[in-house]
């Protein structure tokens, strides 16, 4: 018969520090990207990425025309004509549609504003203004404008 003491001592609890670190996501640096847009399966992969990144973007139409700013939603259609995405131009507060078979180029061109935003980042800020012998430290967000 076992000893129900032992087998209870034996047993290793799992460190809560450790239990709490998750791995960030990867993320792409895509800012400056232009991609090709060869075929719908690239039109398509590419305005999914740009509805996740946070900066602006270029579309140029087929008939010349440019827009640039923030994509903010998408909808996916069976087709490239039944298939939109929406942006608000730089500088104003409207929303424009457009059909994902309107965009003949496609340009990540504004500044990710995401990128090194990471909780791990803002510790390390954190932890290097202490070090030094900051006091009052206060980790304000950059201006973006």
């Amino acid at each position: 018969m076992s000893n129900p003491e032992h087998s209870a001592r034996s047993v290793t609890t799992p460190d809560p520090d450790a239990l709490e670190v998750v791995a960030g996501a990867a993320h792409e640096q895509i800012e400056g990207w232009i991609p090709e847009l060869a075929s719908d399966n690239a039109v398509r992969d590419a305005l999914e990425k740009a509805f996740d990144y946070r900066g602006d973007v270029t579309i140029t139409r087929k008939d010349g025309t440019t827009l640039e700013g923030y994509l903010f939603d998408r909808r996916s259609g069976t087709s490239l004509q039944d298939s939109i995405v929406r942006i608000i131009p730089r500088n104003t507060r409207d929303k424009i549609s457009l059909a994902y078979s309107d965009i003949a180029a496609l340009a990540f061109t504004g500044r990710d504003t995401a990128a090194g935003k990471s909780w791990e980042a803002w510790v390390r800020k954190y932890w290097e203004k202490k070090a030094a012998g900051e006091t009052n430290i206060g980790l304000d967000p950059e201006n973006l404008e």
